[in-house]
């Protein structure tokens, strides 16, 4: 009778941020495929090739890992988002030179790009409205940032930036699930563009 071979920990020592981002790639991973509450620890370490309280000697606690990769997450789509606008990240707001419809439309195209991420940020957002959930208080923040960034760049176009900066999202949100649904049907950047000529 033939079994299979103990799995094996990868003793090869990673500097400590390298080691970090690949427990934060595959915890995203992981997450994307299961939820927050099917995330196993031991899933992370053993595909990272450590043990648990390795992994968890770079990342803290459960709840301080998810944090981590949500923040992660956005420092990497910031970066990609301001290439594809070819401004620097820090005066991607700043100077009124970029139309809330460009960044719109950058920050669909990038979401088509990975849809796996776009997933994670999903089903993470619905979990999160829980108040218990330990990123409750990250998505309330981030969509308040959200909302004063996109109505920002729409101040002095419409006479409610605020109200538009809702729809906006809204619409976006609305899009990336069906999108995620039924991939096959339905084209994220066409039908954002679609609406696009609706709410601009």
């Amino acid at each position: 009778m033939q079994t299979s071979p103990p799995f094996r920990r990868d003793r090869a020592r990673l500097p400590a941020a390298e080691r970090r981002r690949q427990i934060l790639e595959m915890t995203t991973k992981l997450i994307a495929e299961r939820g927050f509450w099917g995330l196993s620890m031991q899933d992370v370490a053993d595909g990272c090739g450590l043990t648990v309280p390795g992994m968890l000697h770079h990342v803290g606690s459960k709840d301080s890992l998810l944090v981590a990769v949500l923040e992660y997450r956005d420092e990497q789509d910031a970066r990609s988002l301001a290439e594809k606008l070819g401004r620097p990240a820090h005066q991607l707001w700043a100077d009124g030179r970029i139309t809330l419809a460009e960044v719109c439309d950058a920050v669909v195209r990038r979401n088509a790009e990975q849809p796996e991420i776009v997933r994670l940020f999903a089903v993470l957002e619905a979990e999160s409205l829980a108040p218990g959930h330990p990123a409750h208080t990250y998505f309330k923040t981030r969509q308040r940032r959200t909302l004063e960034e996109f109505a920002a760049l729409a101040d002095g176009v419409v006479d409610d930036p605020r109200e538009l900066a809702a729809q906006v999202v809204a619409m976006m949100d609305g899009l990336q699930i069906q999108w995620l649904r039924e991939p096959e049907t339905v084209d994220l950047v066409k039908a954002w563009q679609a609406a696009a000529r609706r709410l601009f």
